[in-house]
């Protein structure tokens, strides 16, 4: 069967055909070209799936702040922050410029879809954008779930090795992203956290703050028209769904990334050999097509290697490498059982020995090629 070439660039998907395991991998322009067909963008799709999860949430918010059982309106506060989570998917899309064709349209749906998450629009761009995509596992530059060598955890204060090890525990992906993302690179951060000031920052913290607060009030309200404790309905429709938001990001990015045949690097130039795109990012598969419950979000190397390719056709774009591809791409079939063992091999990385390690330095990995 022949194979196509590095400098070889197909038109229709249907030209195409397998790489030998032995092959090259090609220039990540020439895997994007394989993907171009799937790169068309429609508005009136996007508007529709937006309006779609704003209906879903304002029927599971209802819920929660409906006079009923407690363990029925706080079922409905994890039911909102599971939906939160899809409009967050949305917004992510539009703020890779990949929801619809308009620029300029895609900044504000993307504000729109990210407010209750109260994530700010231009901070996300910068971190998610720029630095996450732009250095994908690459130590230094890579912030999210970038694990300390033995070195670095032994140099940490006991509050931080503590709450290292919670984060890591398999328990811990929400209160992870509460702190170290959202408050610390969110929410006003200061400028150990995000050195450049720019306005736009500010105006989009500003309006989550405002979309927050306006959110509180309102469940306020309703608990003094429906006669329900004040403190509890807040816990049910605003404290829970945004926990349970939490719960959801840090669990999906942690998978995305955390495994042990993906390789974390400390050189950019090593980092670049090995094709990051497509070495360091995971394939999550779910039964019951339960993945697509997260608008296709688990499909996530095809959203490395090219940015551009809407939620609602990432399912073909991921088939179509994983065909190219055969045996490259990481995928993995989720369980609990995988996901603890996961959680209790990946706790330290020995960048000397490329894998690795529990907390007493042991590795738990084999070996990654230099």
């Amino acid at each position: 069967m022949a194979c196509l070439s590095a400098t070889a660039i197909p038109s229709p998907m249907t030209d195409l055909q397998p790489l030998p395991p032995d092959a090259p991998l090609p220039h990540r322009k020439v895997l994007r070209q394989w993907l171009q067909p799937l790169s068309a963008k429609g508005t009136a799709r996007a508007l529709a799936l937006l309006a779609l999860d704003y209906a879903l949430l304002a029927a599971a918010l209802a819920g929660a702040v409906r006079v009923g059982p407690a363990w029925a309106q706080l079922a409905c506060g994890v039911v909102a922050g599971l939906v939160i989570g899809r409009l967050f998917i949305i917004g992510h899309d539009a703020c890779h410029q990949s929801l619809t064709p308009h620029r300029t349209l895609n900044r504000w749906l993307g504000r729109l879809a990210f407010l209750p998450s109260l994530t700010p629009y231009s901070l996300w761009d910068v971190g998610h954008n720029v630095v996450h995509h732009g250095f994908t596992n690459l130590k230094g530059a890579d912030f999210v779930w970038a694990p300390c060598t033995g070195e670095e955890f032994a140099a940490l204060s006991p509050l931080q090795r503590g709450l290292d090890r919670i984060y890591r525990s398999g328990w811990g992906p929400g209160l992870y992203y509460l702190v170290e993302i959202w408050w610390k690179r969110m929410f006003f951060p200061d400028r150990r956290h995000m050195p450049t000031r720019r306005r736009v920052f500010l105006l989009d913290n500003l309006l989550v703050s405002a979309f927050g607060l306006a959110w509180t009030i309102a469940v306020v309200l309703l608990a003094r028209h429906t006669g329900q404790p004040v403190a509890w309905l807040l816990l049910c429709a605003v404290v829970v769904p945004f926990l349970a938001w939490c719960t959801l990001i840090g669990f999906v990015v942690y998978v995305h990334h955390t495994h042990t045949a993906v390789a974390w690097h400390a050189e950019r130039g090593a980092w670049s050999a090995a094709q990051p795109f497509v070495s360091t990012t995971v394939h999550l598969t779910f039964p019951l097509a339960i993945g697509s419950l997260l608008h296709h979000i688990m499909e996530h190397t095809a959203h490395h290697v090219d940015m551009g390719i809407p939620l609602y056709r990432l399912r073909q774009a991921q088939a179509t490498l994983e065909a190219m591809l055969p045996g490259r791409i990481v995928v993995q079939r989720f369980s609990w059982r995988w996901y603890f063992d996961t959680a209790r091999r990946c706790k330290l990385y020995d960048f000397d020995r490329g894998c690795w390690t529990d907390y007493a330095g042991r590795p738990t990995s084999a070996p990654q090629p230099a």
